[in-house]
């Protein structure tokens, strides 16, 4: 039997300038045409990348909201090169009606593959953001079947599984992190979360943080890249920028032993809500 072809992932956790959309577009431009240049196949952007994070108030956000058809696409699609080479990466989507979105984009050489608006709002972005009211998508690829959730959503196991269950070979999952209590030996506590997202779903997840400190607000800086077991296969290097290679068809044999497999050893018609009795 052959080996299963090889995909190289690339996170690269940046650091956004708050509200300078130049600066953001310049710098993940140059990252992208950086990581193709390394030979990388599926490349991942932070939450927000274009915008920073932490606005405060909604006319800081609506100016840095991007209609679809703005010109940072058309160049990270040109950064992209003619190859094969896909990008994930969150910006804040100017919607119909002056609504504002906590978006994901999926694009390739081609153009733009899938956007996803972030279904479950962290804190202040409630103040900001209408949620998503999609499924994130599973965009099928020559590289395999990415599916796409933005930081927060992690911590819903709902939404990993309903990628798996929908085929994805890797889940990219742009986040802002900010920065938590981590003990002694132990990880950052999104961290845990991804990593347990990855091994339930036996899936090869890609969560791509930022860096740096913004309003005074530490970021944790946990970009990592996961293995269907669950265990850590890359972290940011001195450059910023995680890369491992994944046989990410390998993902789609869910069998765990001779009689166990992620998905027929479900029982939903146990797991739905029940009163205490």
């Amino acid at each position: 039997m052959s080996e299963p072809a090889m995909t190289r992932v690339a996170v690269c956790q940046t650091e956004p300038v708050l509200l300078d959309l130049a600066a953001n577009v310049r710098h993940t431009t140059e990252t992208v045409r950086g990581c193709v240049a390394r030979g990388a196949d599926v490349i991942v952007l932070p939450e927000l990348a274009t915008s920073g994070y932490l606005f405060d108030g909604a006319d800081e956000v609506r100016s840095m909201a991007l209609p679809l058809t703005h010109s940072v696409f058309d160049g990270w699609r040109a950064a992209l090169g003619e190859g094969d080479a896909v990008l994930v990466a969150g910006f804040p989507e100017a919607g119909a009606s002056g609504k504002v979105y906590n978006s994901a984009v999926v694009l390739d050489r081609a153009g733009i593959r899938a956007v996803y608006r972030k279904t479950h709002l962290w804190h202040r972005e409630k103040r900001f953001f209408t949620p998503g009211d999609h499924p994130p998508p599973v965009v099928e690829t020559v590289h395999g079947r990415i599916g796409v959730l933005v930081c927060y959503d992690l911590e819903f196991p709902e939404m990993p599984r309903s990628l798996a269950l929908a085929g994805a070979d890797l889940i990219a999952a742009p986040t802002n992190w900010s920065r938590a209590e981590i003990r002694s030996g132990t990880e950052p506590p999104q961290v845990l979360v991804a990593r347990a997202a990855a091994r339930a779903n036996h899936v090869f997840l890609a969560a791509c943080d930022r860096r740096g400190t913004e309003r005074a607000q530490p970021f944790t800086g946990g970009s990592i890249i996961i293995d269907p077991d669950g265990w850590p296969l890359a972290t940011p290097a001195a450059d910023h920028i995680a890369i491992a290679d994944l046989p990410l068809p390998a993902a789609r044999d869910r069998a765990l032993s001779p009689v166990n497999h992620v998905f027929t050893d479900r029982r939903p018609h146990l797991y739905a809500l029940n009163t205490p009795s």
